[in-house]
């Protein structure tokens, strides 16, 4: 596996190039990292063609905006990859494909595979982030990670939690600014 530094290094000057409207390194940067935005929009998708369609549009977003890019938004594959998380969840929002505490497709999105975004925050910290996590209230903890990781929007937490929305919007909150305490410590 190549170093973290020198691959984001190398993603940098690829971003750099694509900025210029350079088509190679943007063909380059698609071979780079296609299957990791792939394989976080299809885990959050749970469908290939959304996830296809999602992918897509992240790339010609990430083509778009390449220059606007710079590093207090974090490293670069953390960048595009949220990009593509946002992405497909415009795009499922769109279509109204919409997930519930009910809803099947949830027990089939579990994969108990690392995927390359576990891959990235284990790279990136992760052990202080499960650290802060493990320092939340369990439904603080709860609504952060169906809320970031699941997708859920808070009519649908408020519903998986059978509590008010307002109680979730604070829980989730709450949780945010326990956890950026926790991480500038």
């Amino acid at each position: 596996m190549i170093n973290t530094e020198v691959e984001q290094e190398e993603l940098m000057t690829l971003l750099v190039a694509v900025a210029r409207s350079d088509r190679q390194a943007f063909q380059r940067l698609y071979e780079r990292i296609a299957a990791r935005m792939f394989g976080l929009c299809f885990k959050l998708a749970g469908q290939q063609e959304l996830a296809e369609e999602a992918l897509q549009d992240a790339f010609v977003q990430i083509w778009h905006h390449a220059g606007e890019y710079h590093s207090d938004r974090g490293s670069p594959l953390s960048w595009m990859l949220t990009i593509a998380r946002y992405r497909t969840l415009d795009l499922m929002r769109a279509r109204t494909v919409r997930r519930t505490a009910g809803d099947e497709r949830l027990e089939h999105l579990e994969d108990p595979r690392s995927g390359p975004l576990d891959h990235s925050l284990r790279r990136a910290g992760a052990e202080q982030l499960t650290g802060c996590l493990d320092e939340l209230s369990d439904v603080q903890r709860d609504s952060i990670l169906l809320s970031y990781y699941r997708g859920l929007t808070h009519d649908e937490l408020a519903q998986a939690l059978s509590s008010p929305i307002g109680t979730v919007k604070s829980w989730i909150r709450r949780g945010l600014m326990a956890l950026k305490r926790c991480l500038e410590r």
